[in-house]
């Protein structure tokens, strides 16, 4: 019996979606897809279009314990990514993140959000052999830093000003956020 083509793609469509079914091969191959969208570096909001932050009434916690007040980031670059370790796009942005982080750790603060446990959280971290710090939200986020959906990565100015706002996945290691990276750092 000769399958023709077409019968052969709906085998092929049905096992992919049969492979989405099934909680063990679901995440790895949701991340899979996550990683090719993630090659694509985020947009930087047009300077008329951005919206200044003056709310730092920010009280957060870090996985070791140390309260961060989110205060002491004005005047600072910032780099803000809510995200879970349960979530696909979020683990198919965290490598670029992590190179992103070793580079500028020194210059940039970063703030990795995320509400679930440090047990959860370290594990994850070890796996993946991530330096990166995650805080948890002791008090509620800034208005205009709410995230409704993961992951959501802010980048700020040294004025507060909003100059990247990306929802989902994004590459966070490309030429075009660094070169932003570098040249939010030289204005003073």
């Amino acid at each position: 019996m000769k399958i023709s083509k077409s019968q052969r793609n709906n085998i092929i469509f049905l096992v992919f979606i049969l492979l989405l079914i099934i909680p063990q091969t679901r995440q790895p191959i949701q991340v899979l897809l996550q990683k090719g969208l993630a090659m694509i570096s985020p947009s930087v909001i047009n300077e008329e279009k951005r919206i200044t932050l003056t709310d730092y009434d920010w009280q957060l916690v870090d996985e070791n314990g140390r309260s961060y007040n989110f205060n002491e980031a004005k005047g600072k670059v910032v780099l803000i990514n809510f995200w879970a370790t349960w979530c696909p796009p979020c683990i198919a942005e965290m490598p670029s993140m992590e190179k992103l982080y070793k580079d500028y750790k020194d210059e940039v603060v970063f703030l990795f959000v995320s509400n679930e446990s440090q047990e959860v959280i370290s594990q994850f971290k070890q796996k993946n052999d991530y330096d990166f710090l995650v805080y948890s939200a002791i008090t509620a986020n800034p208005k205009l830093l709410e995230a409704s959906s993961i992951p959501r990565t802010f980048v700020l100015d040294r004025k507060g000003h909003i100059v990247i706002d990306k929802t989902g996945a994004a590459d966070w290691n490309s030429d075009k956020v660094r070169k932003l990276l570098d040249d939010l750092l030289k204005l003073k």
